[in-house]
């Protein structure tokens, strides 16, 4: 029986060898609106992975559209780097793409060097925290034309299709939505007329390329904006877009401001292709499903379930450039999975820098490649968390002869504490992606081993890399030797057990993780409230309740004026969001003054107050655990201090200085 994921689909007269599209990601690596060397590097490889096809950008369209980190298509000037750009990625075997957007009043002023970014109606974003110029009549004209020369460029410059960005709260969709136009002549009002700036921008564009170069249009399914467009306003564009120019549809989910997570853990793999679906049921064009499809088993049952035609696999891309061809030759078990953190992402484009990846320390670094070494070395690792892996995979692909030791009973290290809370489970995913893949590269590990002088004396080792991670910070409160007081690792682990009432102190990224993990403890299970539902047993209202309102009390403490500050800015505001949602109370700027028996104390300014607590949680951080080092430099052994053993930061950190310390070796 053929694998539905590598069957051909045809888009226009293009035929594409599988379903699996590589959707536009802004990776940040554009220079002056340029195609770098780092773009090409970062897609050639993609391409060689196997995906049907490749589409980059967005590019812009006009002065307004973007900036200078975006790919430019809005002057003939940029065709050279286009045209190096297309050849990248079809000389390495995929099909390729560009997408044509413009930013509207997404747009800062600070990239425009001070003009005002332009929109439908001058409705402010949240976003920005600016308000846009409401176009005229003639700008408005000139901006379809734009769009028509933008899509012309790409068809020169070689490339197999055009893609027009037209949701996510872009200019496009800006227009359809009644939230941001506001208008009263022909490009407001009813739907009809909301809709005409998209139409006619579609049409200007498929009459400059021509009947027979493939259009495709990426719009959303569901905005989730309150006062925006309904599913069925947005299912009627799409089915008006299928009437004409356009020859494939990929669904996209929410705008920049929506208040639902789209992108990060908390979302089930697959979870938004039901958009696709139904928007699928009206056309009669391939339909493209989008976000959080990151293994080929999701990706085949989406496509055999008739929910669309093709997958869009975007950021699982970047974790893994070999996806495509892994799954297709038998080999998925070496997949490593894109963990939805953004860490490397999302988060480093609010940062202004390129693209990265927490799984895989390549990406955006393809230059760096890992190449043979001349001089094999015997290296021996302490730790097999993230850090640890990492370190060894890299150092056993340059040709060295690696063994690691881990003192515990199994790998993966903090990846499992941070897989504790709900919809993090990706964490875990990825601690045996990486035992996978040391298994992969037959890597000898020693389980229940601490490495010491003696074996370390025994090994004679060419060099040591020491990944031996953090331990939970212990503060100086008293009485903290009280039988009701427990560490949030063994919390998380499940090696202690708590009462109905919780007080955590901490409350950075440990003490938010372990107040989400214990407040979903008594809340319905997701099988039993799909069956109450489906029984219509309990009212909407009810089954809410029941999914979020656990059986304990939780409070959680932190002694600055910010919880969760040192989590990424792309997850951190959902779990905030969950905090209140799961009823848990929150008291930054509260010092913990002791333990009692009965709870604990806190100073709020200039007052004390006693919480009430059967278990009290410390989450107040982690401090280096790095015993070795000095053994291992007495011996006159060059030496390699990685992860939370050199300095606690996140997981990505921890993998990218195993990345580099293998290097140096």
């Amino acid at each position: 029986m053929k694998d539905p994921l590598f069957t051909p689909v045809t888009i226009n007269t293009l035929t594409l060898e599988n379903r699996i599209y590589m959707p536009a990601m802004h990776l940040g690596m554009a220079v002056d609106f340029e195609v770098t060397d780092q773009i090409l590097d970062f897609y050639a490889l993609r391409a060689k992975g196997g995906p049907a096809m490749i589409c980059v950008g967005y590019a812009t369209v006009d002065e307004l559209s973007g900036n200078t980190q975006n790919i430019g298509a809005h002057d003939d000037r940029f065709l050279p780097g286009l045209r190096r750009l297309a050849k990248a990625i079809k000389d390495n075997g995929s099909k390729a793409a560009v997408q044509i957007n413009h930013a509207g009043r997404y747009n800062f002023s600070f990239f425009l060097n001070g003009k005002q970014p332009v929109a439908p109606s001058a409705v402010a974003s949240r976003m920005t925290k600016e308000t846009p110029k409401e176009m005229t009549l003639d700008e408005i004209k000139m901006t379809v034309k734009a769009f028509a020369s933008a899509a012309l460029r790409v068809k020169k410059a070689g490339f197999d299709a055009v893609e027009i960005l037209s949701g996510t709260g872009y200019l496009i969709s800006e227009f359809l939505s009644p939230l941001t136009n506001q208008r009263t002549d022909d490009y407001g009002g009813c739907l009809e007329n909301r809709m005409r700036f998209g139409l006619e921008t579609m049409a200007a564009v498929r009459k400059a390329v021509g009947d027979d170069f493939p259009l495709i249009v990426r719009m959303n399914g569901n905005d989730f904006m309150p006062g925006g467009n309904p599913r069925e306003e947005l299912k009627e564009y799409a089915r008006c877009l299928s009437l004409g120019p356009a020859d494939a549809l990929c669904i996209n989910v929410g705008w920049h401001e929506a208040r639902v997570p789209q992108i990060v853990a908390q979302v089930p793999r697959g979870a938004f292709a039901y958009l696709a679906r139904g928007i699928r049921e009206l056309v009669d064009v391939p339909v493209i499903a989008s976000h959080r499809i990151n293994d080929p088993k999701t990706a085949r049952e989406l496509l055999e379930g008739g929910l669309c035609d093709m997958v869009a696999m975007g950021r699982s891309l970047i974790a893994d450039p070999d996806l495509p061809v892994k799954a297709k030759n038998g080999r998925e078990k070496e997949i490593v999975h894109c963990v939805a953190c953004a860490q490397g992402c999302f988060d480093n484009l609010f940062k202004l820098k390129h693209v990265e990846c927490l799984c895989n320390p390549l990406a955006g670094h393809e230059h760096q490649a890992v190449e043979k070494t001349a001089e094999p070395k015997k290296v021996v690792i302490a730790g097999g968390g993230a850090a640890g892996m990492t370190a060894a995979l890299t150092a056993r692909r340059m040709g060295h002869e690696v063994t690691l030791y881990e003192q515990s009973n199994r790998l993966g290290g903090q990846l499992f504490l941070a897989a504790a809370p709900p919809g993090r489970d990706e964490f875990a995913q990825f601690a045996r992606d990486l035992e996978n893949q040391m298994a992969a590269e037959k890597i000898p590990v020693v389980l229940n081993t601490a490495l010491d002088k003696a074996l370390l004396e025994e090994l004679k080792p060419d060099a040591v890399i020491l990944a031996t991670g953090a331990e939970p910070l212990t503060p100086p409160i008293p009485g903290l030797d009280m039988d009701h007081v427990a560490g949030a690792w063994d919390v998380l682990e499940k090696k202690v057990h708590t009462g109905d009432k919780v007080a955590i102190i901490g409350g950075g990224a440990v003490g938010v993780e372990t107040a989400l993990f214990l407040a979903e403890q008594g809340t319905m299970p997701a099988e039993t409230l799909k069956f109450l539902l489906v029984n219509k047993a309990e009212p909407m209202e009810t089954l809410f309740e029941m999914a979020t309102r656990g059986s304990k009390q939780i409070c959680l403490i932190e002694m600055t004026d910010k919880i969760g500050k040192d989590i990424g800015k792309s997850t951190k505001w959902g779990m905030m969001q969950d905090l209140g949602r799961y009823g848990v109370e929150t008291l930054p700027a509260s010092k913990v003054v002791r333990i009692t028996e009965n709870g604990l104390e806190i100073e709020e300014g200039d007052k004390i107050r006693e919480i009430e607590a059967d278990t009290v949680v410390l989450a107040a951080g982690s401090a280096s655990y790095n015993p070795l080092e000095d053994t291992v430099k007495a011996l006159g052994l060059p030496c390699e201090v990685i992860g939370d053993a050199g300095q606690v930061a996140t997981a990505f950190d921890a993998v990218h200085s195993g990345f580099q310390a293998a290097l140096k070796i």
